[in-house]
């Protein structure tokens, strides 16, 4: 693969654009790893994080035909709608009892899913600025998994100290959703471009605060459930 000044020019492109477009998905990155033991943070995230990157050179490859299948947008949608819940529900005492091996690839599982669903606008940037050159691409990408790993780190510092951090990063996957989910091809096709796109933020974030109201409600019914149980141990 012969570098020219072009090809320096596209890998710097596809550098920076990588790593403007991945902030949600170095979110997704901390807040899949904070429940992991201190010791196995920084694996799940370098583990995640080559998944993730591995998954978005497949799917890169793959981007320009999957995007004309119709409703494609709207199954990502409610799936990351569903892991973005997820990140949030309160976890009962068996799902915190998991141990190392299996907490950090359920981890690592989380991530490359959010990945995937989340990286259908950035694989087709990318991909422009690459062209047919395929091997440039992947250099662009896997240079790019430091700066991936290093924005997760800083996240999950932040999270250990404010918690609220989780519910933002909630409400971030949401409002992705949103955007996601009214681009999809079906229905700029059935209600028009401009119609779609007037509608795109109003979206997005109704589905941010949907999944905020979500994680609470679940987090009242565990709260209560709990304080049941709690009134009916017998006392010794």
């Amino acid at each position: 693969m012969e570098f020219g000044a072009t090809e320096w020019l596209a890998l710097g492109q596809i550098i920076w654009i990588n790593a403007l477009l991945s902030g949600d998905n170095a979110v997704v990155i901390a807040m899949a790893c904070r429940s992991l033991p201190p010791a196995q943070r920084r694996t799940g995230m370098i583990l995640g994080a080559g998944v993730a990157i591995g998954l978005r050179i497949i799917f890169t490859l793959i981007i320009v035909t999957l995007m004309g299948i119709p409703y494609l947008k709207v199954i990502g949608a409610l799936a990351l709608l569903y892991i973005a819940i997820d990140l949030i529900r309160p976890k009962n005492d068996d799902e915190h009892g998991v141990q190392g091996h299996d907490n950090m690839w359920r981890a690592v599982g989380t991530i490359a899913i959010a990945d995937v669903v989340m990286s259908l606008d950035n694989v087709i940037a990318i991909a422009g600025v690459a062209g047919d050159h395929w091997g440039l691409l992947i250099l662009g990408l896997v240079i790019s998994i430091p700066m991936i790993i290093a924005g997760s780190a800083i996240i999950l510092a932040a999270i250990d100290k404010f918690p609220i951090i989780v519910w933002a990063g909630a409400a971030l996957l949401g409002f992705v959703a949103g955007e996601m989910l009214v681009s999809d091809v079906a229905l700029v096709e059935r209600f028009g471009e401009a119609f779609i796109h007037s509608w795109e933020t109003t979206v997005a974030i109704v589905l941010a605060a949907a999944v905020v109201m979500v994680g609470w409600l679940l987090s009242r019914i565990s709260a209560e459930k709990r304080a049941e149980a709690e009134d009916l141990t017998p006392t010794h």
